[in-house]
């Protein structure tokens, strides 16, 4: 305390010209309206700086957070997406009685591989999420791989990078249909065979999912064909097909559950029967 009271009597005069200098302007500023609105547009300037870069700094801290909220968002919107294809497609609905065939959950990966022969990947998702086997996994940009195995708090997912995975799959721009497999060349590529040689297949056609079964729906983003060639009898395509997603850099996935699933496949089992 007696510092600052010395440090006021050394610097006394100068003091009050500050104080005599701030009460001018300030008297100033205020009875003209020219210097009012310059003092004005200066304080939010520099107010305004100061609140971006703070905002700046919380949004960088935030950013798990957003991508959470944004997961959340991305997992809605698949949700309307896909139902709504499917209510176009029916030809007689009842608007009161519609419910969503397909719910998606959001997940995250916390374990990948994608060297091996029979890759597999963890999720954090179980049955304490209602997550159960044949759920399919897809991701923002295509299909992932089907849940296999859950306990209560996770989940094993079967990659489409599986010499075990078989999945259905199309040319986008036609109906004609086949099966995924993987040969185990690449990551990146997936192989799509038993497409009849009649099919327009060209370098570069989409593939997706064919909807033909109670996991995926139709229309899933899969890949491009790269290349492709007849096999040996000459009477199916196989195709090479370059996946959208890159396997070996996955994080955020979305799991899907069809709610007519169970219905479906006690039907198909009473038919086999």
């Amino acid at each position: 305390m007696q510092q600052i009271v010395n440090f006021i009597l050394r610097n006394k005069t100068f003091l009050l010209f500050a104080l005599l200098l701030f009460i001018s302007v300030m008297l100033t500023i205020q009875s003209h309206s020219y210097h009012k609105s310059r003092f004005i547009n200066s304080a939010n300037f520099l107010s305004g700086g100061f609140y971006n870069t703070s905002n700046s700094v919380s949004s960088y801290f935030g950013l798990k957070e957003q991508n959470n909220l944004l997961q959340e968002e991305n997992n809605t919107l698949k949700s309307i997406l896909f139902n709504s294809n499917n209510k176009l497609n029916n030809a007689y609905i009842d608007t009161t009685t519609f419910s969503k065939k397909y719910k998606f959950t959001p997940a995250k990966v916390i374990r990948n591989t994608y060297a091996t022969s029979n890759n597999i990947l963890l999720v954090n998702r179980g049955k304490k999420d209602s997550i159960k086997q044949d759920f399919g996994v897809i991701t923002s940009k295509g299909i992932l791989g089907i849940i296999e195995s859950t306990s209560s708090k996770y989940a094993t997912v079967l990659s489409i990078l599986n010499t075990t995975s078989r999945i259905s799959a199309q040319l986008k721009k036609t109906d004609h249909f086949g099966s995924l497999s993987w040969n185990t060349a690449s990551p990146s590529e997936i192989q799509l065979t038993e497409i009849p040689k009649i099919a327009p297949v060209q370098k570069g056609d989409t593939i997706i999912t064919s909807g033909r079964s109670a996991i995926f729906p139709k229309g899933v983003p899969i890949g491009v064909v790269s290349n492709f060639k007849l096999d040996n009898a000459e009477n199916y395509y196989e195709i090479n097909v370059k996946l959208f997603n890159d396997m070996t850099n996955i994080e955020h996935v979305y799991i899907i559950e069809n709610k007519d699933s169970e219905a479906i496949n006690n039907l198909l089992n009473a038919t086999n029967d």
